[in-house]
């Protein structure tokens, strides 16, 4: 039986030695005719890296015994080897980044792209990629100017705050502020506020590269202002308030008001950063858990975060406002530099903020807040021209479904907040709705729906109305 074996062995072993032998040497490859049309489209040397991909791929495949193992010899000669080499350079220059139709029901999806951008502020990213533009200069006096400029006055304008001051998102602007007001010193924080945000950063992370040290107070689930009066030292420099937008702590719960904290803060000449994260200024009575800006600015506090791409329903973006003294002093800290924002994200959040000028006219075009105001009646008509799309391209109406389903706010915002909408629910052959889900990824568009009970959901609260017939089309792949 050994000896079988061994026999077996050396036979698979002849077989991958003549499979190695029979792959084409780069030079055999680069002169097949089909190469030389690949030429003409791609530079030289892209091709010949795409050439020794596809043989090195191959020959590492045949040696771990991989698919290529099984490959006759034939199908290795050159010219079988030029569409894998065409194939690989169609995707080495075709852009990464891919438009995706959202059916999963939340709206802001980090994993998506968060906040898609109203008509105004495309069209302002737009200006602002295709020519030259004022970003550091001032077109009245002939001089250098702060990119700032473009969104201090409307920011404060709109938040009621004497100074403002954008990074490139919020987590940057709670360490500038940190870093500003508090490096070698003490930072005071609520023990049930110590929050990690996307992507695993957290709160004392975040302090401790500010240059400062926490100091945790209080209980996870209740603070008292005492708390903090007990746990201030000579060192202490700041109180940080942080938001707990993606999650909730309810029940047996306390904590000190915002009045309270500042009145402590500046009474002991330290300051009192509130980070809001999600940036919900807009007055939806689904926003109405959340802590207002207004408020914290009218409190008196020195500096107030939040981002530009979660509820506000703009770009990423963290923006500082608050006090004069202690933006100022954000402002001049060399850090802020290295965290300044883009001139794209810059003149996509200008569009965005002067929409908040008018509430009604924000509410009505940026489409966060469109895609989380429309009347669940709405949605549902939305979901029946789904399921009629689709009927009329052939799938059986006994397949589809239309459920009531839950949707979600989504970017950590509003996590306890169910958002009613409405799903077409396919009904797939049994166990293959994972793999007709991943059809639709691989799509143009790329679709990305639920796999729920086996079955696929298209939630069209994120939806838009012109992408119905898309995404019907789009979803056929999967279902017929």
């Amino acid at each position: 039986m050994s000896e079988t074996r061994g026999k077996k062995g050396a036979r698979s072993d002849d077989a991958r030695t003549e499979r190695l032998r029979s792959l084409a040497a780069v030079d055999e490859v680069m002169r097949e005719p089909g190469v030389e049309e690949l030429l003409a489209r791609y530079p030289r040397p892209l091709v010949v890296d795409a050439v020794r991909a596809v043989l090195e791929r191959l020959r590492s495949d045949i040696l771990a015994g991989g698919d290529a193992a099984g490959v006759q010899a034939a199908d290795l000669a050159p010219a079988q080897l030029v569409p894998w080499v065409a194939r690989l350079l169609e995707a080495a220059v075709r852009p990464s980044l891919r438009r995706v139709i959202n059916a999963t029901g939340v709206v802001v999806h980090t994993n998506l792209g968060r906040a898609l951008l109203p008509p105004e502020a495309v069209d302002a990213v737009v200006t602002a990629a295709a020519g030259y533009t004022d970003l550091e200069y001032s077109l009245s006096r002939g001089e250098r100017a702060s990119r700032q400029d473009h969104v201090h006055d409307v920011l404060c304008s709109v938040t009621g705050a004497d100074d403002a001051l954008v990074v490139n998102n919020n987590a940057a602007a709670v360490l500038l502020a940190l870093a500003a007001t508090a490096r070698g010193g003490e930072v005071l924080v609520a023990r049930g506020q110590l929050v990690e945000i996307g992507d695993g950063f957290r709160i004392p992370d975040i302090l401790r590269e500010s240059g400062a040290d926490l100091v945790e107070v209080g209980t996870t689930n209740r603070t008292y202002l005492r708390d903090f009066e007990a746990a201030w030292t000579e060192r202490t420099r700041a109180i940080l308030r942080v938001h707990t937008s993606n999650y909730r702590i309810v029940g047996f719960t306390a904590e000190p008001t915002l009045d309270e904290l500042a009145t402590l803060a500046h009474g002991r000449g330290a300051v009192l950063v509130d980070d809001l994260g999600s940036g919900a200024m807009a007055a939806l009575e689904l926003f109405a858990e959340e802590p207002a800006l207004a408020d914290s600015i009218a409190a008196g506090c020195d500096v107030v975060t939040f981002s530009g791409d979660k509820l506000l329903g703009g770009p990423q973006a963290g923006i500082a406002v608050g006090k004069v003294e202690a933006v100022q002093a954000m402002r001049r800290h060399p850090l802020a530099r290295a965290l300044r924002i883009d001139k794209l994200d810059l003149a996509a959040l200008d569009a965005v903020l002067r929409l908040y000028l008018d509430p009604q006219r924000a509410e009505a075009q940026i489409p966060t807040l469109r895609a989380l105001r429309t009347p669940l009646e709405d949605v549902r008509a939305r979901a029946e021209a789904l399921r009629a799309s689709l009927v009329g391209a052939g799938v059986p109406p006994e397949a589809l479904e239309l459920v009531d389903t839950v949707g979600r706010a989504g970017a950590g915002a509003l996590p306890v907040t169910e958002v009613p909408s409405v799903a077409v629910a396919a009904s797939v052959p049994s166990g293959e709705a994972g793999a007709r889900a991943a059809l639709l990824r691989a799509g143009s568009p790329a679709v990305v729906c639920r796999v729920q009970d086996d079955r696929l959901l298209f939630d069209v609260r994120a939806v838009a109305d012109g992408e119905i017939e898309e995404l019907a089309g789009a979803a056929l792949v999967a279902l017929v």
